[in-house]
């Protein structure tokens, strides 16, 4: 409730609006909203017999009287939308409505592109979120630092005493790396807000992550488990997660290795195919093995300076040399970005289809990631490396190992975010949006794919 007025040992609730009202006063929506609110008022012991609508627009103030039809008919939609709840599925998005464009929840509910994807005719898939996130991530790596609550800001304190502010409004998430403090009140802070923060070791392995119990979606988790414990259905999301990444590393190719045999192009595509209709999981990890196989065989040829990583190719535990090192990096962070998204939707992280049950595993959000992995972790990679963002003079090498100093690190981040932050024309909607709103949008037709809205998750692919 915006605000509760008294007058005369009376109570009345006050809703403001930004709009204008009806050509005959207020809309009935608003009005059975306020009713709602008055109910509410009377449950809790307060004698309330009206209420008031303020419209901001035109400056004008409604006293709408709780009389026994406006009761009834609050009554009667508060029983249609109970009994809605009470459906294991939510109902089909509205077509072409005006109301969406203003609506709170049409970032949730996807109506132009879930009916795109269910064949039904869209004139324009109208971009009815922003293309990018307001608030950004806040990354903290300088070791002893100290992240403190000062009002609605985090406060962070580096070593040298200097203090850095950061408005709790402006934060998306908090990511902290090795031995970086982080006060109850601060962390309480975020948790009431919906921020999840994220630990990651020194190295930049990511180890946990605290979020907020708020966004939990327990009916679609539900829906996910029993997916997840139905081999066919697993392998039907599986197919296409795997897919996705195989066409995805084959556009990369093809537009930055300028001496690419033909064959490799042909055996990528070939694979694709292959990986949509694959018979078994078995199969399938066999296909995506051997197109990362083929792929990072020749991934040095994106590069002017491979840095040894032609003599290696991809390895990770550790990683030998600067490319595996960056490689590696920049797959924790986008995981956790992935992470981030299939929180804030309320699956559960740690139940997949491609990638199978294992202790600690976020294995959903490892699902999410594939098909990105090309389109942002590897394309930082080349961005670092072909603009001379990095050199071999900013990696640490310890015997079998090689690791990225502490400045390369906050370059690597910062690359990181502005691919993050570059806006695309999506492939099949055709809006711009930017790739962390790509993934959440992702991560929403994943979840309408698990609850059996859309028959096939759809991957996000470039031409």
């Amino acid at each position: 409730m915006d605000l509760i007025e008294t007058v005369h040992g009376r109570v009345r609730p006050v809703d403001y609006k930004k709009g204008a009202p009806g050509p005959s006063g207020p809309w009935e929506p608003e009005c059975i909203q306020l009713c709602a609110q008055g109910l509410i008022l009377r449950e809790n012991g307060y004698q309330c017999e009206e209420g008031v609508i303020y419209y901001a627009s035109t400056k004008q103030r409604f006293v709408t009287p709780f009389d026994e039809a406006l009761v009834g008919r609050t009554l009667e939609f508060l029983k249609e939308a109970q009994q809605t709840a009470s459906q294991d599925q939510m109902p089909p998005p509205l077509k072409d409505s005006p109301k969406c464009p203003r609506c709170s929840l049409v970032g949730i509910c996807l109506p132009d592109e879930v009916n795109l994807l269910h064949g039904r005719p869209v004139e324009e898939v109208r971009r009815l979120l922003p293309a990018r996130d307001d608030a950004a991530p806040v990354y903290v790596s300088e070791q002893g630092a100290f992240i403190g609550k000062s009002e609605d800001r985090l406060s962070i304190r580096r070593r040298d005493q200097t203090t850095e502010f950061v408005r709790l409004l402006d934060a998306s998430q908090v990511s902290i790396f090795g031995n970086v403090q982080l006060s109850t009140q601060a962390l309480r802070s975020l948790i009431e807000r919906d921020i999840p923060v994220f630990y990651f070791t020194y190295g930049g392995r990511l180890i946990g992550v605290t979020t907020s119990l708020l966004g939990i979606n327990a009916p679609l988790r539900c829906a996910q488990h029993r997916l997840a414990e139905s081999p066919e259905e697993s392998l039907r999301i599986a197919r296409m997660v795997v897919a996705g990444k195989i066409k995805n590393q084959r556009t990369l190719l093809r537009r930055n290795a300028s001496q690419l045999p033909s064959q490799v192009l042909t055996e990528l595509a070939r694979l694709w195919r292959l990986a949509r209709t694959a018979p078994g999981a078995e199969q399938l990890l066999g296909l995506e093995g051997a197109a990362a196989l083929l792929y990072f065989r020749h991934f040095a040829q994106m590069l002017n300076d491979p840095m040894g990583f032609d003599a290696h190719g991809r390895e990770r535990r550790p990683p030998p040399d600067p490319i595996n090192a960056l490689l590696s990096f920049l797959y924790s962070l986008l995981c956790k970005d992935a992470l981030h998204a299939v929180l804030a939707i309320g699956l559960d992280p740690y139940c997949g289809f491609y990638h199978r049950l294992r202790a600690g595993r976020p294995s959903l959000a490892l699902d999410l990631m594939e098909e990105f992995r090309p389109l942002i972790a590897d394309s930082v990679v080349l961005s670092l490396v072909n603009n001379r963002m990095v050199s071999r003079s900013d990696f640490i090498f310890r015997g079998p190992a090689c690791a990225i100093k502490d400045e390369a690190r906050r370059r690597v981040i910062q690359a990181y975010e502005a691919r993050m932050d570059t806006l695309i024309r999506h492939p099949r909607f055709g809006y711009r949006i930017s790739y962390r709103r790509a993934l959440e949008v992702q991560a929403r037709l994943l979840a309408r794919t698990i609850a059996g809205e859309l028959h096939h998750y759809p991957p996000l692919t470039t031409r």
